[in-house]
């Protein structure tokens, strides 16, 4: 059962898979993604934080450096109703600019991943 009641995404998501790292407790965890938007992912794994729990993790994305950021677990899917198990998580961010620049390397995954003038409808540009 997925504890999301019902669809609350303001931004579009591109299905993407990019590798996650993050710490539980005393261990490192290296976890995908399945999707990623401005305002958040779903990281895909059998083992996920409590909602509410606000964690540090790094996402490596292909041709950068990997990125830090900063998430709150916002839902939770048990993979039992034929979802993917993992967590929603929505990003929080230390102030306007690094929200920007985060914005703008999702939208060049967007691109990538729809091409310039599909990704431009989806964020209504």
């Amino acid at each position: 059962m997925s504890d999301r009641t019902d669809e609350k995404r303001i931004s579009p998501r591109t299905p993407i898979e990019l590798r996650v790292d993050y710490k539980r407790v005393n261990s490192f965890l290296a976890d995908y993604t399945k999707n990623i938007s401005k305002g958040g992912t779903f990281i895909r794994t059998d083992k996920p934080l409590a909602i509410g729990t606000r964690f540090h993790f790094r996402i490596s994305v292909p041709g950068l450096e990997p990125v830090s950021l900063i998430g709150d677990v916002a839902w939770l899917s048990d993979g039992k109703s034929g979802d993917v198990p993992g967590m929603g998580i929505r990003f929080v961010y230390d102030d306007a600019p690094s929200r920007v620049k985060f914005e703008s390397v999702v939208e060049k995954l967007m691109e990538t991943n729809f091409g310039r003038d599909l990704a431009a409808k989806l964020m209504k540009k």
